[in-house]
């Protein structure tokens, strides 16, 4: 079966057809470089979506893998285990929570972390305490729930009745907040920075009066940080530059460094509503997911890190800004740390996707976020000549737009 050849029309064959994979199929990585079947190799800007933030086969990660899948790979959570327990407490004492639960997914944790506020509220207001309120071009996940509480509702449209009690408003419209929350909204749940919505940093006024309307109803604050989360914006948690504290926190996405894992952060009050059998999840808390995270988390969260990815936006900056004065296609660049996009100027509106594609042709990997924002989410370790390298790439791709 190993023997077998592997095309990209096989994927057409036996796939479900929910995605669109580009014709290239990658069989190894290292660091921010990537190489396909034809051994042509990339440049990664993408990051498997703002995941792997150690970039591709580090070996601390492959030798914490190793390690763990010579002890234990899976016991169910009728028992802890060991890397669970070490994980946990590490997250917890580099946060504001006090307690912990892991999952396989960015869904997983906010699926999580809405049911919670939903129980809490329930069992501390009363059954009319329901709302849940969150923000237009939002994304919190693929599961039904999470997808109606995102903003986007082509998401979420065309699968029957959706949950009921999630309304939306404008991200950074603290007034369209107030005239809708009230004494029966349970939660509110945001990114620190929209992700897949455009890459759009909220006014830090607006984040202090987001805290204190949920404070004056009751209401959980709710971060999503599974794309900020683990040090993306050049902080661990992107909560730390905000000076607020949410009441919920979700991550995911560079949690693994590329290992499926999931975790909602809260305080012990709050986690007390999830007693035993109100949730879990079979594989949540898995020894080899939490000793690969536990090995990720530990990389990421020092001062060379943090500080290196503040470094790493400066040189992305000073790059997309040279080729901009060539060839004025962005509007701007925004994001934080390294969760950066490049907003399409008037010209090129709507046409992401064919920079993406462009940057493919030119064995450069990058996203988008809309059709409007060409985003990049690299590791968080990149080296200064893969970054040169990238962006010398993309240079190509944008004159090959531009030039027609």
């Amino acid at each position: 079966m190993t023997n077998m050849a592997v095309t990209r029309e096989l994927f057409d064959q036996v796939m479900v057809p929910n995605y669109a994979p580009a014709e290239m199929i990658p069989v190894r990585g290292l660091g921010a470089r990537v190489w396909d079947q034809q051994h042509r190799e990339y440049v990664d800007f993408a990051g498997g979506i703002a995941v792997s933030c150690l970039g591709h086969c580090h070996p601390v990660l492959v030798g914490a893998l190793k390690e763990q899948s010579e002890k234990l790979w899976h016991v169910s959570n009728v028992l802890t285990n060991e890397p669970a327990l070490r994980l946990a407490s590490k997250m917890v004492e580099a946060t504001f929570a006090e307690k912990a639960y892991f999952c396989n997914s960015g869904a997983e944790a906010n699926e999580a972390a809405f049911k919670l506020a939903r129980r809490y509220a329930l069992e501390h207001f009363g059954a009319e305490k329901t709302q849940i309120i969150a923000f237009n071009q939002g994304f919190h996940g693929r599961t039904f729930f999470t997808v109606t509480v995102g903003g986007q509702a082509a998401y979420s449209d065309g699968f029957g009745p959706k949950p009921a009690d999630i309304d939306h408003v404008d991200y950074n419209d603290i007034a369209a907040l107030k005239a809708i929350m009230s004494d029966k909204t349970c939660a509110v749940v945001m990114e620190p920075l929209q992700g897949e919505g455009g890459i759009i940093s909220p006014d830090l006024d607006y984040v202090k009066a987001v805290r204190e309307l949920c404070d004056q109803h009751n209401a959980l604050l709710i971060f999503d940080e599974v794309q900020t989360g683990v040090g993306r914006t050049g902080a661990l948690y992107a909560y730390m530059n905000l000076g607020v504290t949410p009441d919920i926190l979700t991550s995911a996405k560079s949690l693994g460094g590329g290992f499926p894992i999931g975790a909602m952060l809260t305080t012990s009050a709050i986690a007390a509503s999830l007693k035993p059998g109100t949730h879990g999840s079979t594989y949540g808390g898995n020894p080899l997911a939490c000793a690969v995270a536990e090995a990720a988390f530990d990389a990421v969260n020092t001062d060379a890190v943090l500080n290196g990815v503040k470094e790493r936006e400066g040189w992305y900056r000073e790059g997309l800004a040279a080729i901009n004065a060539k060839y004025h296609c962005f509007a701007e660049v925004r994001g934080k740390g390294l969760l950066l996009g490049c907003v399409l100027n008037e010209e090129f509106k709507g046409r992401a996707k064919e920079f993406l594609n462009a940057a493919m042709a030119e064995q450069l990997m990058v996203l988008i976020a809309g059709a409007n924002v060409v985003r990049f989410a690299p590791s968080l370790v990149i080296s200064k000549e893969d970054i040169t390298e990238g962006l010398a790439r993309f240079e190509r791709a944008v004159a090959k737009i531009v030039n027609g």
